[in-house]
Parts: C-alpha cells; structure tokens; sequence
C-alpha cells in the first residue's frame, strides 16, 4: 500500500512540475526549460533577455532575471532565490548551487562622471561564466566579466569583481581565496560511492 501511496504522489508531483513548466513557459515566450526541471517557487522574468534551463534543474523561493541578453543554465542546477541581470551573456554550466545573490554582467550606467546620465558604452557590460559545480553563497554578488572556475564557492555576502580560480573558497570585500580544495580526494570519495547527489 506504501508503494502505491508513494507511486501516486511521484506521478502527481510530476504532473504539478510539468503544468508549472507549461504556464512559465506560456507566460515568458523567451523562456525555454528541458523536461524534469522543478520550479518550487516562482520565477519573474522582465526585458527581452532569452533563458535556456537544462535538465533536472530546480528553481527554488522566488528567480528573478532581467535584460535583453542570454542566460543559459546547465543542467542539474539549483537556482535557490538568485536574482541575476543579463544585458549580455550569463552562462551557469551543470551541478552549480546558485542561492539568493546577485548576478549582473553590466553595470548598467558608465562609470564616467561626465557620461553617467547617457547610454551604456559596450565597456560597462561584460559576460559572466559560472563553471561547473560552483556554489555561490547567499548576498554574494558576482560583477561583469567575472569567470568562477570549476567547483569553487563563492561565500556569504561576498563581492566578486575578479575572476575566481577554479577548487577553492573565496569571500569577502575586496574578495580573497582562504582554501583550496584537494580535487583528487573529491574524485576518490565520489568514485568509491560515498556521494549521494543532493535532491
């Protein structure tokens, strides 16, 4: 009876994921997801930006993207409550923890004093690439033309000016790296099993 009980509420899950998926969809033409990804929350989406999600991603609290760029998300990513503007490129590859920060490739004004009040010169937009398995912390934010390479974090509240190098932990304002991982130790673990991926 457990098992039919559980098969039930697995179909009706799926179900309720897939009409959210179709009504996002039908609500934000530019907005383009794979099947399996999961909107637990909501998702606000304003411009012209194009959004690509791949496979087995989860939207989790409330996603808000904007601009006239292209966000392209891997798969098996987790947008938990990430506001991210996109006037260019934003590109986050597969198995990143994305959670409440702020990713902008554009400073959205010139830096300039005498050409603060005109349009954006090419200069003051830069695309951002997230690498995979990066995890970004909450309040983080993350500036244009900023690179985090793969299986880094970014901590709690920091800003991110400056490309980060891949497996370590950066935080803080101005950004500093305070650990670097063993990679080799990580592809032991996960190959001997001992890793279940998170859900």
């Amino acid at each position: 009876m457990q098992e039919i009980n559980n098969s039930i509420k697995k179909t009706l899950a799926e179900i309720y994921f897939a009409a959210k998926r179709l009504y996002y969809q039908w609500r934000y033409p530019n907005v383009k997801m794979a099947p399996g990804v999961i909107i637990k929350g909501s998702l606000k989406v304003s411009g012209s930006v194009k959004v690509n999600i791949g496979v087995g991603s989860r939207l989790g609290k409330n996603v808000t993207i904007y601009g006239s760029g292209t966000l392209n998300v891997g798969n098996n990513v987790l947008l938990n409550g990430a506001c991210i503007g996109c006037l260019s490129s934003v590109t986050i590859e597969d198995d990143c923890l994305i959670s409440d920060c702020f990713l902008a490739d554009s400073d959205y004004h010139n830096i300039e004093p005498h050409l603060r009040h005109f349009k954006p010169r090419r200069k003051a937009t830069a695309p951002i690439l997230i690498k995979r398995n990066v995890w970004i912390g909450a309040r983080a934010t993350v500036m244009k033309g900023v690179r985090v390479g793969e299986n880094s974090v970014v901590g709690l509240g920091s800003i991110i000016r400056k490309s980060v190098p891949p497996n370590v932990v950066v935080i803080g304002n101005p950004q500093q790296i305070v650990k670097h991982f063993n990679v080799a130790q990580r592809e032991e673990v996960i190959s001997g099993g001992l890793l279940l991926p998170y859900t």
